[in-house]
């Protein structure tokens, strides 16, 4: 039976922008994980919790049918979002669209199809690549063995799980993937940031100790009653040991998964990493013979070796199991390039990519990102990428701050980038370096971490390298 299609015209209103989609449907699958176990709102149910239509809803998804703006607050009100002026376009009285009404009989089917869209949209909705890949993502790439060495580990008593890789490698994915599976076995987990220890704590190890014993008690949900439970008569190790042993093991009655993470920032403390990387292998040596301490089980995850001088008796580094994270390979490139939609030819558009940026996680996941949109191609964007950092700018921008904050630094990188044969840097530089996660290593040669990296510091570099020569003329 052909419709009958009754056109009515619609008052001026509002048009979501793609910005505004992205903000809404990160929400909504931000709800359905806390308050619907992660089961996907079918079209009717989210109507019913928003309170409007699935035929407003259907026009919303569009982006190119409008809503009032009444509507479209009340869409983002829902999910505790405020709707900002990049969320949406206002239709102009020429650009007022136009509505079919449907029979009646036809908007069962009219639903269903709209219900399929809207759970497309947000299965192939990409959020955008930074910090941890979520445990819900599609986008997480394992590295066997790993993850099943790592699982397997902190099942066992008194271990240690020791993950060393640069910034924007996997730390925090895996180190996320490691918590839940030790909520999975009813593990009690706490996971201490390092990089968020106000620098007040790390001049004294006393109260850097009373600080990192008030974070595992408070998110073990347990009253820190530090007062009560530490003796400055016997020193703050010996406290801090003994309110662990006795006040916060003694309550738990299943493990303790301790992660901390960043633990190489206090690498730049020496007067304060010493005490506290040999406090945490006595920890590991009572676990030996003590069954309360067998309840702890530790993991340090860090960007590189540490380059402060630690007695091996007394070091937390050399014990434990070792996971080093790699850059990823051509074929997890392309299963990565394969979740995003890509249809790309095995061997090719994976070698152009890798040619410039490697198999570094961080920029590839960025570059698949963009390319799943058909925002750029591949070509424009390794070309940009060479030219002047393209969309890896405001990343390339980071690593230069930190590179001019150490004007020996800046020399010591300018004779890598620029310099075809290996260079020869000191520990304390590689270390910085490594860091920073600017450097990599073929065999014994230390090069830039990828073309990428080469390209844009060597013009960085050289500008530097022009305008002293100036200064010097004047």
């Amino acid at each position: 039976m052909k419709l009958q299609q009754n056109k009515t015209k619609r008052r001026r209103g509002v048009v979501l922008t793609p910005v505004g989609l992205q903000r809404l449907q990160e929400a909504i699958v931000s709800w359905e994980i806390l308050y619907n176990r992660g089961a996907r709102l079918t079209l009717e149910q989210l109507s019913r919790q928003i309170n409007v239509s699935t035929k407003t809803l259907s026009r919303l998804w569009s982006l190119n049918a409008s809503v009032d703006h009444k509507t479209l607050k009340l869409c983002f009100a829902a999910f505790n979002l405020e709707v900002y002026e990049d969320d949406y376009t206002v239709l102009t009285e020429e650009h007022e669209t136009e509505l079919l009404d449907f029979p009646l009989e036809d908007l069962s089917s009219q639903t269903n199809n709209l219900n399929r869209l809207f759970t497309q949209a947000v299965e192939h909705h990409y959020s955008y690549p930074d910090g941890a890949v979520p445990l819900d993502s599609p986008f997480y790439i394992e590295r066997p063995p790993i993850e099943e060495l790592v699982y397997r580990e902190v099942t066992q008593p008194g271990c240690v799980i020791r993950i060393r890789a640069p910034r924007q490698m996997g730390k925090s994915s895996l180190v996320l993937r490691l918590l839940a599976f030790a909520n999975s076995q009813n593990y009690r987990t706490v996971n201490i940031k390092c990089n968020q220890v106000d620098d007040q704590c790390l001049t004294n190890l006393n109260k850097l100790l009373r600080c990192i014993c008030w974070q595992i008690a408070t998110q073990l949900n347990i009253e820190p009653s530090l007062d009560d439970n530490w003796d400055e008569e016997i020193g703050c190790k010996l406290s801090c040991s003994l309110y662990l042993q006795n006040y916060i093991l003694k309550q738990c009655e299943n493990p303790i998964l301790l992660v901390l993470s960043d633990v190489d920032r206090f690498f730049e403390y020496p007067h304060i990493a010493n005490d506290f990387f040999a406090l945490l292998r006595s920890w590991c040596e009572e676990a030996r013979q003590n069954y309360t301490w067998q309840k702890l089980r530790l993991v340090l995850a860090y960007s590189t070796e540490q380059y402060i001088p630690l007695d091996i008796n007394h070091s937390p580094f050399n014990i434990g199991l070792p996971i080093r994270l790699h850059e990823f390979t051509q074929k997890q490139v392309e299963d990565l390039a394969r979740r995003y939609q890509l249809k790309w030819i095995p061997g090719k558009e994976s070698t152009r990519l890798m040619s410039v940026v490697g198999g570094h996680p961080g920029l590839i996941q960025l570059a698949l990102y963009y390319l799943s949109y058909g925002t750029i191609t591949l070509a424009e964007l390794t070309q940009d990428a060479i030219a002047n950092g393209g969309i890896y700018r405001h990343h390339l921008q980071q690593h230069w701050l930190k590179l001019q904050a150490n004007p020996h630094l800046v020399r010591v990188y300018s004779k890598l980038v620029t310099n075809s044969s290996s260079a020869t840097l000191n520990p304390m530089d590689t270390y910085k370096l490594e860091s920073i996660g600017l450097i990599g290593f073929e065999g014994d040669r230390i090069v830039p971490r990828c073309e990428l990296y080469r390209a844009y510091f060597a013009k960085q570099l050289s500008t530097i390298t022009l305008q002293h020569s100036s200064i010097q003329e004047i």
